[in-house]
């Protein structure tokens, strides 16, 4: 059974992406295994020090760099991913360089008709950057729409539409991760890449 970190990219507790990243570690856990990292504790990211990474950053790191893929839910503020998780996008590109060609499916909700699709743009440029270079899962847009009525009281989602969507977009994950397992090849010359990268 594969391992994943899942990541609700916000620091709101009553927060839909929050409920979006809960419905899939429990409505797939006989397929996987997945964990939610919760990102509110991460302090902000300080490029002058970092001689020693907090401990909550060494944790995430090191569950990341256990598992087999990551999976992201991210809201939209301001046509953009929010601050606390491109904070912690800052902290993953040093130290282990834990997203070197980890697999991940970025996913998210928001009350409006767009569903984050211009967070869910800009996360993916992030995680394409030198220091990152995530294995990030082509063609797999999510978007969830009119998230505040998506949900009912036990923090199912209501439709079933979206739910075969959802069905359909992690067996696709299940599938890109199995191949991506098998393409190592280049991953050590990425590390010292991504080490290498100063701005």
């Amino acid at each position: 059974m594969y391992h994943f970190i899942a990541i609700a990219g916000t620091n709101s507790f009553p927060s839909t992406n929050r409920q979006l990243i809960n419905y899939i570690s429990n409505h797939f856990h006989q397929r996987a295994q997945i964990d939610v990292f919760d990102l509110s504790q991460i302090e902000p990211f300080c490029k002058d020090d970092l001689a020693t990474l907090p401990d909550d950053v060494e944790a995430l790191q090191k569950l990341i760099l256990e598992s087999d893929g990551v999976i992201i839910a991210t809201p939209e503020y301001d046509h953009a991913a929010p601050a606390v998780l491109l904070n912690a996008l800052e902290w993953l590109s040093i130290g282990a360089k834990p997203l070197v060609d980890k697999p991940v499916l970025v996913t998210g909700a928001s009350y409006g008709t767009l569903g984050t699709s211009r967070a869910q743009s800009q996360l993916r440029q992030v995680l394409n950057a030198p220091e990152l270079m995530a294995a990030i899962m082509p063609s797999s847009e999510f978007y969830l729409s009119h998230s505040l009525d998506a949900f009912d009281d036990k923090g199912n989602l209501k439709s079933a539409e979206v739910v075969e969507r959802l069905e359909a977009l992690f067996n696709d994950f299940l599938t890109y991760v199995t191949v991506q397992s098998t393409l190592t090849s280049q991953r050590r010359y990425k590390i010292l890449e991504a080490n290498a990268t100063k701005w």
